[in-house]
């Protein structure tokens, strides 16, 4: 008889959900169905759409459409935008905490001026959290920022042995920064982005062994959640000529995590800080009473074919994973039962 276990509901704190504007690769409705696929009831969505939600008017749009379509529970987060700083504070009652992109992304977000990072740690509201694209010396600055105004930050999608070792160093002194780590960057490394080609392109870049190394030897204590920053793009964008970075992560991470776990590379008890514990604590989120997850532990093969997100492709086809996503509970109601979506558009709740 195959062994089950049950877990609570968990959570990711780094999604692209793709509305408005990038609605043929995701959208709300498909987006939380390959949350509730990989046992995932709590998602926090990215502004980097188009337009980006750095104002509250498509903040409120976005929200609006959020609510007819989630099978899940979604929080978005507002975008820091140079052209629309003064607005910023406008958006805090609308989103579940400030996004600030210090390095690459496609759109109006990129921040590269000291007054418009000024002016984030200054107005935003200190019950919210900031979070940061941030990499190689971004890292520092954010660092830097957190110390400066003696707020919280919060790292996303930390990839790199000299940065995973920064924060530990914050950590040691006392700083009030967490950070993420996804999954395509403990499981992947640059050899798998050659074997992939775009499939494997994502921001950041997956990293060397030596990096992976790091990641894993400070998942122990230093790093804070497993995100999945799940970026999902058309195939026919990935072999176009310019193919945009990015991967899915939602119905994939779990199986991968517990894999590992299986392995003994870190524990059960600390899974369940990684993917449910911390980031609900890290970023305020309420709980949801009567949600549990069944997991079988069982060999499963990871495929296209059973990917909820429109995409339809994940850089992880044909792995194979010892754990495998049976039934989902959420407040009381069967949402992901056997390969099978069964909650109702609009029945997730909207956080702010």
């Amino acid at each position: 008889m195959t062994e089950t276990i049950t877990l609570p509901g968990l959570v990711d704190v780094h999604t692209h959900l793709r509305v408005p504007g990038g609605e043929h690769k995701e959208d709300f409705r498909t987006g939380t169905a390959a949350a509730l696929a990989g046992g995932i009831t709590t998602i926090l969505g990215m502004p980097n759409t188009s337009p980006p939600l750095s104002t509250p008017e498509v903040l409120a749009a976005a929200r609006e459409q959020a609510a007819q379509d989630i099978l899940c529970d979604v929080g978005l987060f507002a975008g820091a935008s140079p052209e629309e700083i003064n607005r910023l504070v406008e958006c805090a009652p609308r989103a579940a905490a400030l996004k600030i992109y210090l390095n690459d992304t496609f759109g109006p977000l990129r921040v590269e001026d000291v007054p418009t990072l000024m002016a984030c740690f200054a107005t935003w509201p200190r019950d919210k959290m900031i979070a940061m694209h941030a990499e190689k010396q971004s890292v520092a600055v954010g660092i830097g920022l957190a110390a400066t105004y003696n707020r919280p930050v919060h790292f996303c999608h930390i990839s790199r042995r000299h940065e995973i070792e920064l924060i530990a160093q914050a950590k040691a002194k006392g700083l009030p920064v967490t950070c993420e780590v996804t999954p395509h960057h403990l499981f992947l490394t640059e050899a798998d982005a050659t074997r992939l080609g775009p499939l494997g392109d994502m921001r950041p870049l997956l990293g060397t062994p030596s990096d992976v190394a790091a990641l894993w030897e400070h998942l122990p204590e230093t790093v804070d959640c497993i995100a999945t920053d799940h970026a999902p793009h058309t195939l026919a964008e990935k072999q176009s000529a310019t193919p945009p970075p990015g991967v899915i992560g939602l119905e994939t991470s779990l199986p991968l995590m517990l894999t590992a776990v299986q392995q003994n590379r870190l524990t059960l008890e600390r899974l369940i800080e990684l993917m449910h514990t911390n980031p609900r604590r890290i970023f305020n989120l309420p709980q949801q009473p009567d949600t549990a997850v069944t997991v079988q532990l069982t060999a499963d093969t990871i495929t296209n074919e059973m990917v909820q997100s429109k995409c339809g492709w994940t850089p992880f086809h044909g792995t194979e994973v010892a754990a495998k996503v049976q039934k989902v509970v959420l407040r009381g109601e069967v949402v992901f039962e056997d390969g099978r979506v069964l909650a109702q558009p609009g029945s997730g709740k909207l956080l702010s």
